[in-house]
Order: C-alpha cells, then structure tokens, then sequence
C-alpha cells in the first residue's frame, strides 16, 4: 500500500518542524550521495536549518571552492567581485581618512610644511592647538588639586598621629613621676 499524498504548507509546530527537517535533510542528503555515485554528477548542497544550522554535502573528488570555481565558470558569473568591491571600496575610503589624519598630525607637530594652508585652514589649526592646550591645561590643574588633596590628607593624618604619640609619650612620663 502506497503513502498518501500530503499537502505542502508550512508546519506550525515546532517538534513536528524540526521532525520533518531531519527526515526530509537525510532524504535530500542522501539523494545527493546516490546522484555522486551513480552518475559521477559533482553535488554541492547547503542547508540551513530554521535555527541556523548549517548542514553541507559536498561531492568527494572535489572541495566547496573548487565546486564554486566550477560554477563560475560554467555560468559566467563572479560570486566574489561585488565582495571585493565593497572591501575595496571600503579599503580607499579608510587610506583616504589615514592620509587626511596624517597630514592633520603632521601640521599639529610642526612636520608638514604650513605654507600650502589658506587663511581659515591656519585660523582653524590655531584653534584646534589653542583647545588642545586648555585641555591640557584643564587636566594639569584636576591632577595638581588632586595630588594637593591627597598630601593635605596625610599630612593631617600624620599630624594626628604624631599628636597621639606626643599624648601617649606624656602619659608615660606622668605615669612614671606619679610612681616615683
């Protein structure tokens, strides 16, 4: 008795899914292997699964790149160009920002030559060099305050502690006249 016809529509529940997934992946698997070996067919087949899964078959006599390379070539296509496009892409627009940063630190140092500048380019500079060095500035006088602070504190503390041992030494010395 032959198996009935099931209607193909998504599956809603989860465990009856992922049941229809493994069956139907080793089934699929399997042709592939049958097609390798019987009609020396090169098979690549990648999966992925609903949860992200990734599951790949590919024929034995050959790797996934060299199936991709194949498949290039026979269908006149570069799966790679639109990637090494945007790589490039992105590889000038960064080589352009070094160049820009590089000249920027070179004029801030005194490296590059300032003669090339127009009026607002150096008016600009000055400024840039007139915050920096209010940061500077602003940063050398927080550490001095805090460094102040922090010897205001121990020399507080070791007044302290030299008024007790002044105490206890004075204590001592009453101690041993009261005895006498």
């Amino acid at each position: 008795m032959g198996r009935g016809k099931i209607e193909i529509k998504r599956i809603e529940n989860a465990t009856n899914k992922q049941v229809t997934y493994s069956k139907r992946r080793a089934g699929i698997m399997k042709k592939a292997r049958e097609l390798t070996v019987l009609c020396d067919a090169e098979v690549s087949l990648i999966m992925v699964s609903s949860t992200g899964k990734c599951c790949d078959y590919v024929s034995p006599s050959l790797t996934q790149k060299q199936f991709f390379d194949k498949y290039q070539r026979t269908v006149g296509v570069d799966l790679w160009q639109s990637q090494y496009n945007k790589m490039q892409d992105h590889l000038n627009k960064l080589e352009e920002m070094n160049k820009k940063l590089r000249r920027e630190i070179g004029q801030r140092i005194g490296d590059q030559d300032l003669e090339g500048m127009s009026f607002n380019e150096l008016h600009g500079l000055e400024q840039d060099l007139e915050n920096s060095a209010k940061l500077i500035r602003l940063r050398k006088f927080n550490q001095l305050s805090t460094q102040t602070e922090t010897t205001k504190k121990k020399l507080k503390n070791m007044e302290e502690i030299h008024g007790n041992l002044l105490q206890e030494q004075e204590e001592r010395l009453e101690g041993q006249y009261a005895l006498a």
